[in-house]
């Protein structure tokens, strides 16, 4: 590295894994209101393998490289952050660019790295955390002991969202698709952990909740599952849709929206201004990160890769026995 350039993964073209490739890049500045994080873990992400793939380009201003979470030190602080020093130990959600040795990022979506957590720990949470307290909780109401399902539960937003929801004391069904990945769901507090490839989740989420219904459902898959959480939703339940991986288009029984009083409503984070951001981050530091501190928000399960073979990373979460979460570490973590 020069004093000029940083180590960083752009992506060539549209493709596979092998797209990712190292490259030099120039040393970030903070400019008002940001900070520069020296980058000691980020965060591997399905956002990240959708932009690899040509699906889901940066928003305008926002850095070309992927990367959306990170775990750092300060490096530098722009003019009017007053939140962190330089030397602070931080994670944050990035804009772009978590790939590399050094990224800037809005003060307000940056958080203290919790106590008791490793930098590569701290790089596994900034992304699902966000996008699950802004959905679920704020967006969706989450209250008090509700029945919640969610799909893809071994992936990083599921454990994210069953650990939030069972700081609710809420009643959670997940699924998955092995023994593997259902114990994984069991251990991070899923109440019911369901195999969608041998069981029925509306069935049986209707028989956990005494025939009731879900109060609200996360989902990532789309396409057929869409009715058949409309199927599988509680009276006034909510259904929040986080991306569509089995398909952009679906077939939906507008009586039962009707009949329920369902709401349905998508999101996506990257794309939303930095103080909406800003905002769902001090949501986390006042809800979740007490937790975090505490003990009562078990650690996902992590899988590591050197920031040069963030390749070899995405190859490991587009294959199909990927559960827990991927985060590449550059030279600057030490941590054992």
């Amino acid at each position: 590295m020069t004093a000029q350039n940083i180590k960083a993964i752009k992506i060539d073209h549209p493709g596979g894994p092998d797209v990712l490739v190292p490259t030099q890049v120039p040393m970030p500045y903070a400019y008002e209101g940001e900070m520069v994080i020296k980058v000691h873990a980020a965060g591997v992400n399905r956002p990240d393998i959708l932009q690899r793939m040509g699906a889901y380009p940066p928003p305008k201003d926002a850095s070309p490289l992927p990367g959306l979470e990170v775990a750092g030190t300060v490096e530098q602080v722009g003019r009017n952050v007053t939140n962190f020093k330089v030397g602070d130990k931080v994670v944050a959600l990035c804009n772009g660019g978590g790939y590399a040795e050094f990224v800037a990022v809005p003060s307000g979506q940056v958080l203290p790295l919790p106590n008791g957590w490793s930098m590569v720990e701290g790089a596994a949470l900034p992304e699902t955390l966000f996008t699950v307290q802004q959905t679920m909780i704020d967006r969706g109401r989450l209250r008090d002991g509700q029945s919640v399902l969610i799909h893809g539960g071994a992936g990083g937003i599921g454990a994210a969202a069953i650990q939030l929801a069972k700081l609710k004391d809420c009643k959670v069904l997940a699924t998955a698709s092995s023994e593997e990945k259902l114990s994984y769901i069991r251990s991070v507090g899923a109440d019911h952990a369901i195999n969608y490839l041998t069981q029925d989740f509306v069935e049986h989420t209707k028989s956990a909740t005494d025939g009731n219904g879900a109060d609200v459902i996360i989902d990532i898959i789309g396409a057929d599952y869409v009715d058949r959480n409309i199927r599988a939703a509680a009276v006034d339940g909510t259904i929040i849709q986080l991306a569509n991986l089995g398909g952009r288009e679906a077939t939906i029984t507008m009586g039962l929206i009707v009949a329920k009083r369902l709401t349905l409503f998508g999101s996506t984070l990257r794309a939303q201004s930095n103080e909406v951001k800003a905002t769902i981050a001090q949501n986390l530091k006042d809800q979740v990160w007490p937790a975090l501190e505490s003990g009562k928000f078990i650690k996902p399960r992590i899988s590591t890769f050197a920031l040069e073979d963030a390749s070899k990373a995405h190859a490991a979460m587009d294959a199909g026995d990927h559960f827990g979460k991927i985060v590449l570490t550059t030279s600057f973590n030490d941590e054992q």
